[in-house]
């Protein structure tokens, strides 16, 4: 019973059977917002309008398709899987592999039947076919009057590797799902902060106490004012505040640290600082243009105590200068840094305040993937190399000869006239 257990588990159909169940499942995570909060799912899967007629939050809720990767039916399903490959790999591939090394000698001439491409000959010597299949770099077995060779035996270690290549991409998948984390930070330059705000995390993910500081950000632009890139250059502290690590980030470009990135993703303006006539300094915080295509934040500078006069201060960019318009909406003039603009009171750009966004994600198990999919490739190469077989009878004055491949057929079939003619 056992037996036709593990049988039943190394079967081609069994690993594809549930190798369409998870990609189904996967299906569903990308169609279904994952780790969002109960509100959005509310939102987006009213229980009055379902969708597809049966699907709603509650549902979504109640059976995991809010996270699917982390549920632990998913990841049964994924452990299953590596096991059906493992045990394929032990119940089949190996002893197929040691069975390709036997010297596999044909007793008679009947058997020659069953091959791909068999003859039989009368004008070669012996000796001239085997120093021909020698030539064609066969590895030869002989007794007495038949002969077994073959050629391109680690082509059949390709399937070996392709299970254990995949086998290590499940482990990874699995480790960074319940041990990985991904969190979004805003930040202020010359801000110090901690990990914070998580998007998602697994169940036994380790958030690190390490402190992060943003020591500059600044953007760069072409001459159309179109940005370029935008770059963020942080610290790494330890518990006492001192300095570990320096890097400066941008798009494309992360820092790593102790196994987590920290990629740089967005930026916004927050405020700005002016000094009054009366060499008071203020600061004032921006609001986001609401339906703007474009990043773009205003704010209001009121001129003295009626808060009815005063300007509206507006920026779309971080290159030192931003536009002033009246009360009635009417462009009246750009304000650079460290200039003073006339109005009723007048006022000085002093400093604009610039926050950046920052990605800070950890994936333990992202070495074993990129280690499985380098194995997965060299696999593919590997099974290029043809296996070929081929088998010579002696009987009197006769010469059976035959022979197969596992592909690459009718290269094979020349090789196979080219030793005959």
């Amino acid at each position: 019973m056992k037996q036709n257990i593990f049988k039943s588990i190394a079967d081609l159909r069994f690993a594809i059977f549930i190798l369409l169940v998870i990609a189904a499942f996967s299906v569903i995570g990308t169609v279904i917002e994952q780790d969002e909060s109960i509100e959005t799912y509310k939102l987006m899967y009213p229980l009055t309008n379902r969708v597809f007629g049966f699907l709603s939050w509650d549902i979504i809720l109640k059976f995991g398709f809010d996270h699917i990767y982390k549920t632990w039916w998913f990841i049964s399903l994924i452990l299953l899987f590596g096991i059906s490959l493992l045990t394929c790999t032990l119940l089949q591939q190996f002893p197929a592999l040691r069975i390709a090394r036997r010297c596999q000698f044909f007793r008679t001439t009947q058997q020659f039947c069953r091959l791909n491409i068999s003859t039989n000959l009368q004008h070669l010597s012996f000796s001239q076919l085997l120093f021909k299949i020698k030539e064609k770099k066969y590895s030869i077995f002989q007794q007495k009057n038949i002969i077994y060779c073959y050629k391109g035996l680690i082509g059949r270690i390709a399937p070996i590797i392709v299970h254990f290549s995949m086998i290590l991409i499940l482990i990874g998948a699995i480790i960074g799902s319940i041990s990985g984390f991904k969190a979004q930070e805003i930040v202020p330059k010359t801000e110090t902060f901690h990990i914070q705000n998580i998007l998602n995390n697994g169940q036994f993910t380790f958030i690190p106490k390490t402190s992060i500081r943003i020591n500059d950000f600044w953007i760069t632009y072409t001459r159309q004012t179109t940005i370029i890139q935008f770059y963020s250059n942080i610290s790494i502290l330890n518990n006492e505040g001192n300095e570990i690590e320096q890097k400066t980030i941008f798009v494309n470009s992360p820092a790593k640290y102790n196994g987590i990135d920290y990629y740089q993703t967005d930026w916004k303006i927050i405020g700005l600082r002016i000094k009054n006539k009366d060499s008071s300094v203020l600061q004032y915080p921006f609001i986001n243009l609401p339906n703007s295509q474009e990043k773009t934040w205003l704010t209001w500078i009121s001129s003295g105590q009626q808060l009815t006069e005063g300007v509206t201060v507006l920026i779309d960019n971080l290159q030192g200068y931003c536009s002033i318009y009246n009360k009635f909406g009417k462009f009246i003039g750009n304000l650079e840094l460290n200039e003073k603009f006339k109005t009723e009171n007048s006022i000085t750009l002093m400093d604009i305040l610039s926050s950046t966004g920052l990605q800070i994600k950890a994936d333990p198990g992202i070495l074993l993937i990129y280690l499985g999919f380098l194995f997965l490739m060299i696999s593919t190469l590997i099974s290029y190399i043809t296996y070929s077989q081929i088998w010579i009878v002696q009987d009197k004055n006769k010469i059976f000869i035959g022979g197969n491949t596992t592909r690459a057929t009718f290269d094979f079939e020349l090789e196979f006239l080219k030793l005959v003619k």
